[in-house]
C-alpha cells in the first residue's frame, strides 16, 4: 500500500507530467505575449510611461503566476495528443483564476506608484503618490488573448494529430468497415483508424439504435445510416455492401451481439468486437489503443444478457481497509473474485488454495499484470481442520468469500466420497472456525444444482447450504450467508470449453439431449453480484439467488458455437446426441419447491426465504455423513446423501427432517 500512496501523494503535488515540459514553455510564451499585446492594443502601440513601467514590473511574475495556476487545475498531467473537453475546461478555469489572482495583487501590492507635483507661490508641493492599476480594457484583453492562444495551440495540436487538416486518407485497398454503435466507442473506432491508415479499413458508417442520432454525421463526415433492427440492418449491410462488421458497444447486450453476427453470417461478412467492460477493466497495461484489442466475437459475447452495471467501488467499499480471505482463489470464480476485491483496496487479501500451480498463476497476474502488493498466497486443503484454524488465527480475516469446491458433475459421480468431503465436510470445517475466531462475514458460493439435487455433486452443495445456515444460528456474530446462482461461461465446470476442443478437433460436439436448459452468466458479472450480495444480509443464514435471465437450449449454445467458428452445424460438424447421465435434470431451477422467492435491494439479487432448519438436526446429519466418509463407502454414502437432500425437500414446514439410517 505504501509505494502506491507515495505515487499518488507525488502525482498531487507535482501536477506535472515529466513529457509535458515543453508544452509549459510554450504556454509560457503565449501568456506572456497575451500581456504584452494586451499593453499595446490598449494604447495603440504609444503606453503611458506609468502603464509601461507597470508592464515591466509585472512580467516577470504575472507568467509563473498564470502557470502554476493553470497546473494546479491539471492539464499538464497529459499529452495535447490526448487533449479532451476537460483539458479545455481546465484551461478556462485557470485563466480566469489567474487573472482575478494578478488583478488582487497588483491591487494590494502597488508594484508602481506615481506621484505628482505643482507650484504654489514659488514653492513645489508634492501630491500623495498614487498607485498604477491594471486598466479594465488590459484585464479584459489579456484575458480573452491568453485563452484564444491557449485554446487555440491545443486545438491546432489537436486537429494535426486527428488527421482533419491531411484529410480523411487511407492506403490502398483499404476494407470497409460499418460501426455497430455511434457512441463513445464507435467514434474512438473511427479515430483509431483515421490515426492509422496503415491498417487499410475505411470506416463507411455507424447503425445505432438512438433514434436521436439517425442520418447525422460525425467530425468526419461518416453518417449514421440505421439501426440495428433486423429488417433495418439487413437493408444497411445490402447497400453498404462492407467487408467487415465491428460492434463497438461494450456494454451491448448479448441478443444486440447475436442479431448482428447472424446477419452478417447469412452475408459471409467477418465480425469483430471491441472488449467488454470487464475485459476493459481487467487489461492491465492502460493501453488504449482499441484496433489493436479487436478481436472475433465469441460465444460469451452472444449468450451474456445486458450487463448489470455496478459501481464495484462503491458496492465493494465494505472491503477497503479489511482483512479478506478467498478459498479456491486460484479457481475461475475464486480468481475473478481475487481479482475484483483488490480493485476496492483491502488491507491483505488472502489466497487460499491447495494446488499449487494455480495459486502460483492468480498471484503472478495479480501481482505483476495488477500490481497488487497486498496479496498473500496460502497453500492448504480447506478440508484439513488444523491447517485452516492456523491460517485463521494468523491473518485474522474480517471477511471470507468460499469458493472452494469441485464441479463437475460427473467427476463427482464416480468419486462420491470426495465430492462430499470437499464440498460438504470442507464448508462445515470452514464455516465453523470462522465463527470461533470472530470473522465478521462469511459468503458461501453455490450452485443451482444444489436445489432439489439430482447428482452427488447437487447434494454435496446442497449440504454445505445447510452447513452454513447452522453455522449462523450457532454464531450469531458472524453474518453468513449463501450465494446461489447456474452455470457461468468458461469456467472449469462449463460445456463452453469442452465444445470449443470438441469443435477445433472437427467434431463431433456431444449434447447429451435436444431438451437440455442451463441458465447462463459471465463470470465476471457474477462475481459481481457475489460482492454486492456479501453487503445485503440483514439476517445470518440468508440464500441470494442470482438473476440468471432465460435458460439456454444446450444445442442452441452447441449450433451458435459452430457458427461462430465459421462453420456450419451438421455439415462441417456434426452435432450427436448421447444421452442424459444418470440423475441430469433437463432444466436446472434456483429455487426449492420450499423457498419463496423474495425481493433485494439490489438489481439482479433475490432471496430464497424458506424456514430454518433445526441446527441440532444438521449436526446429526453431518456425524452420519462423517461415519460413512471415514468408512468409505461411496455407494452408501452416495444414497444417503441423496436422501436427506429429497428428505429436506418434502419435509413440511415447521417439522425436523428424519435422518435416513
Amino acid at each position: 500500500m505504501m509505494p502506491r500512496m507515495r505515487r499518488r501523494i507525488r502525482s498531487a503535488a507535482f501536477p506535472v507530467h515529466r513529457h509535458s515540459l515543453p508544452l509549459l514553455l510554450v504556454d509560457g510564451l503565449l501568456v506572456a505575449l497575451a500581456y504584452f499585446l494586451a499593453f499595446q492594443l490598449r494604447f495603440d502601440g504609444h503606453v503611458l510611461t506609468r502603464y509601461d513601467d507597470l508592464f515591466d514590473a509585472t512580467i516577470w511574475w504575472v507568467v509563473p503566476v498564470v502557470l502554476v495556476v493553470l497546473a494546479a487545475f491539471g492539464p499538464y498531467q497529459r499529452l495535447w495528443t490526448f487533449i479532451g473537453q476537460r483539458d479545455y475546461e481546465a484551461v478556462v478555469k485557470g485563466v480566469v483564476v489567474a487573472t482575478l489572482l494578478i488583478v488582487g495583487a497588483i491591487a494590494l501590492l502597488h508594484p508602481v506608484q506615481t506621484s505628482q507635483q505643482f507650484v504654489f507661490r514659488h514653492h513645489r508641493q508634492a501630491i500623495q503618490s498614487s498607485a498604477v492599476v491594471l486598466p479594465a480594457s488590459v484585464i479584459a484583453l489579456f484575458m480573452l488573448m491568453t485563452l484564444a492562444f491557449l485554446v487555440g495551440a491545443r486545438f491546432f495540436v489537436h486537429l494535426i494529430v486527428e488527421g482533419r487538416v491531411r484529410s480523411f486518407r487511407v492506403s490502398k485497398g483499404a476494407r470497409d468497415v460499418l460501426i455497430v454503435g455511434g457512441g463513445d466507442g464507435g467514434r474512438l473506432v473511427v479515430r483509431e483508424l483515421v490515426r492509422n491508415p496503415q491498417l487499410r479499413l475505411r470506416p463507411v458508417g455507424f447503425v445505432d439504435d438512438d433514434p436521436r442520432k439517425q442520418g447525422m454525421k460525425d467530425e468526419y463526415g461518416l453518417k449514421v445510416l440505421g439501426t440495428t433492427t433486423s429488417e433495418d440492418l439487413a437493408r444497411v449491410l445490402d447497400e453498404a455492401e462492407p467487408d467487415e462488421v465491428v460492434i463497438a458497444i461494450p456494454s451491448a447486450p448479448g441478443t444486440l451481439r447475436a442479431r448482428v453476427v447472424a446477419a452478417c453470417r447469412e452475408r459471409g461478412i467477418p465480425v469483430r468486437t471491441t472488449p467488454t467492460v470487464f475485459e476493459l477493466l481487467k487489461d492491465g497495461s492502460g493501453q488504449l489503443r482499441v484496433t489493436r484489442q479487436l478481436r472475433e466475437v465469441r460465444v460469451e459475447d452472444i449468450l451474456g444478457r445486458e450487463p448489470v452495471r455496478i459501481e464495484l467501488e462503491r458496492v465493494g467499499a465494505y472491503l477497503a481497509g479489511e482483512v479478506v480471505l478467498v478459498t479456491g482463489a486460484g479457481g475461475s470464480i475464486g480468481g475473478e473474485l481475487s481479482r475484483q476485491i483488490a480493485r476496492v483496496g483491502p488491507r491483505r487479501l488472502v489466497l487460499v488454495d491447495h494446488a499449487e500451480d494455480n495459486l502460483f498463476e492468480i498471484m503472478r497476474e495479480l501481482e505483476e499484470d495488477r500490481h497488487v502488493r497486498m496479496a498473500v498466497p496460502v497453500l492448504a486443503d480447506c478440508r484439513e481442520e488444523e491447517r485452516m484454524r492456523e491460517v485463521l488465527s494468523e491473518h485474522r480475516p474480517t471477511v471470507i468469500f468460499h469458493a472452494a469446491a469441485y464441479k463437475h458433475v460427473t467427476m463427482m459421480e464416480l468419486n462420491p466420497v470426495e465430492a462430499i468431503r470437499n464440498n460438504a465436510l470442507a464448508t462445515r470445517v470452514v464455516a465453523r472456525i470462522a465463527g470461533q475466531t470472530g470473522v465478521g462475514t462469511f459468503v458461501l458460493v453455490s450452485t443451482d444444482k444444489a436445489v432439489s439435487p439430482a447428482t452427488v455433486m447437487g447434494a454435496s452443495k446442497a449440504l454445505a447450504e445447510w452447513a452454513v445456515e447452522a453455522a449462523a444460528a450457532r454464531f450469531p456474530t458472524t453474518t453468513y450467508s449463501t450465494v446461489r446462482f447456474g452455470n457461468v461461461l468458461a469456467s472449469s465446470g462449463s460445456v463452453v470449453p469442452i465444445f470449443r476442443r470438441q469443435i477445433a478437433a472437427g467434431g463431433p460436439v456431444t449434447v447429451t439431449d435436444e431438451r437440455m436448459r442451463r441458465y447462463f452468466m459471465t463470470i465476471p458479472e457474477a462475481v459481481q453480484l457475489i460482492i454486492r450480495a456479501g453487503s445485503l444480509g440483514e439476517g445470518s443464514g440468508e440464500v441470494f439467488v442470482l438473476d440468471m435471465g432465460d435458460p439456454v437450449r444446450i444445442i442452441d449454445l452447441a449450433e451458435t458455437m459452430i457458427s461462430l467458428s465459421g462453420l456450419e452445424p451438421g455439415r462441417d460438424i456434426a452435432i450427436e446426441i448421447v444421452g442424459a447421465r444418470p440423475g441430469e435434470k433437463f432444466h436446472e431451477d434456483l429455487f426449492n419447491p420450499y423457498e419463496r422467492m423474495q425481493p433485494t435491494p439490489a438489481q439482479k439479487i433475490l432471496r430464497a426465504d424458506r424456514d430454518p432448519l433445526d441446527p441440532a438436526w444438521v449436526e446429526q446429519c453431518f456425524e452420519k455423513i462423517n461415519l460413512l466418509v471415514l468408512e468409505g463407502d461411496a455407494a452408501v454414502l452416495a444414497e444417503h446423501v441423496a436422501k436427506l437432500a429429497r428428505g429436506r425437500a418434502i419435509t413440511p414446514a415447521g417439522q425436523d427432517a428424519h435422518i435416513p439410517t
